[in-house]
């Protein structure tokens, strides 16, 4: 019987034909992939792990959920999709106790892991071979990096290719961990941002299309998130106004209205040193340089400024610290503390809400745009939100604020 060829383009959306060649070229070990419903994510791990094991007689692989209960209607029967979807019924084997997948040809396995205890989760064992795949299906649901570094380091072992994949749907509040998860940069990590734009009509079908539009339309916030996979916010969001992007060398040449500011930090409690620059023509304010560090004492602060600060242009402090401020001085910055007021707070907060934009290099300044992007409003318990601007995890914003009292009341502060 002549053998029915299957083309992958007839499987896989084309938003992800450029990860499928990264993964072949091995460029990355973790992929991020995230996006609304109807993207195609889990689709596509799907094939990726069962063509992946196929190739690669050594490759098994160990797909996890938060909670075990929820493989079997999720992961498991996407899996089986990918195999009957590939033609290769015949050549693969599963059973729910325990629940797994075998490669007859090779006995190689897809094994399925609950997380509920992720320290309980250990290397699995082979005859030959290593979990080269690690598949996170609503990654959301864990608690944390720190729980999936757990269960990486007990997994990645005993070989020298690994693919990890981690898809969810964004959750709504920016706070999320899983949300600042995606936005840090590692040399080995791709992030990919999908959705059911891209994916060929007829695979979801007319319905599915005509519920998007109808959304969209009428319930537009609930679509950006459902749909399009935007972390939306819950209301509680504080600036609705940032840009995470790259600020290049040439760019920073340009800038010609340069301040810095210092939020002082404790024993447990980090020190922040910033570095902006205001266009205020159109109102866009651009951070790229940030010192964010814990325990560090004044004299090592001094050094690290002046590597940046070779102008030993003026650095605005937090004034509650005077005599860390004249200590600045007698290792020769340029430090003063911030004027401040009885509403200084709140004035700050509301000049860099109504700016057109904050600019934050999240590779440059990691904790900025951390600290930007999370800060929310507490809630008061009965669906609305506390009328103060919370004071903590602040550091980077209060830093900031205090480079910028000039900028912002020319006339009652200067």
């Amino acid at each position: 019987m002549k053998e029915k060829k299957i083309f992958l383009s007839s499987l896989i959306g084309p938003a992800f034909y450029e990860v499928h060649r990264d993964i072949a070229a091995h460029r990355h070990v973790h992929y991020w992939l995230k996006g609304g419903r109807g993207s195609g994510k889990s689709s596509f791990v799907s094939l990726e792990i069962i063509l992946g094991m196929m190739a690669d007689p050594k490759a098994h692989a160990v797909v996890l959920r938060k909670v075990a209960v929820n493989l079997k209607d999720s992961v498991f029967e996407q899996l089986w999709w990918a195999i009957r979807s590939l033609g290769v019924e015949d050549q693969w084997e599963s059973k729910l106790s325990p629940m797994e997948m075998v490669y007859k040809k090779t006995g190689q396995k897809i094994i399925f892991k609950g997380a509920d205890k992720p320290r309980k989760i250990k290397s699995a064992k082979f005859r030959e071979g290593y979990v080269k795949y690690i598949w996170y299906e609503e990654v959301d649901e864990f608690s944390g990096m720190g729980e999936i570094r757990t269960i990486n380091q007990s997994l990645m072992r005993g070989g020298e290719d690994f693919v990890v994949f981690y898809s969810f749907n964004p959750p709504r509040s920016l706070q999320s961990w899983v949300n600042g998860e995606a936005a840090e940069e590692r040399e080995d990590k791709l992030v990919h941002h999908s959705t059911y734009q891209t994916m060929p009509k007829e695979w979801l079908g007319e319905q599915f299309f005509l519920e998007a539009a109808y959304m969209e339309k009428r319930h537009n916030e609930s679509y950006r998130h459902e749909y399009l996979g935007e972390a939306v916010g819950c209301g509680g969001e504080v600036f609705h106004n940032i840009v995470l992007r790259q600020i290049t060398e040439e760019e920073i040449r340009t800038f010609d209205h340069v301040a810095r500011g210092l939020d002082w930090g404790y024993a447990v409690d980090p020190l922040h040193y910033t570095v902006n620059h205001y266009d205020s023509t159109r109102r866009r304010l651009y951070i790229f340089f940030e010192l964010h560090k814990v325990g560090m004492s004044n004299r090592l602060l001094a050094a690290e400024i002046q590597k940046e600060n070779k102008g030993n242009e003026l650095v605005v402090c937090d004034s509650a610290e005077p005599k860390s401020i004249a200590e600045l001085q007698e290792y020769g910055i340029s430090a003063m503390g911030a004027k401040k007021g009885p509403d200084s707070v709140v004035y700050g907060m509301k000049w860099l809400q109504d700016l057109e934009e904050i600019v934050i290099d999240p590779k440059r300044c990691p904790m900025t745009a951390k600290e930007f992007t999370e800060y929310e409003l507490e809630s008061d318990g009965n669906g609305g939100w506390k009328a103060y601007f919370p004071d903590r995890n602040n550091h980077a914003i209060d830093a900031v604020r205090y480079s910028r009292e000039r900028d912002m009341r020319p006339v009652r502060i200067w």
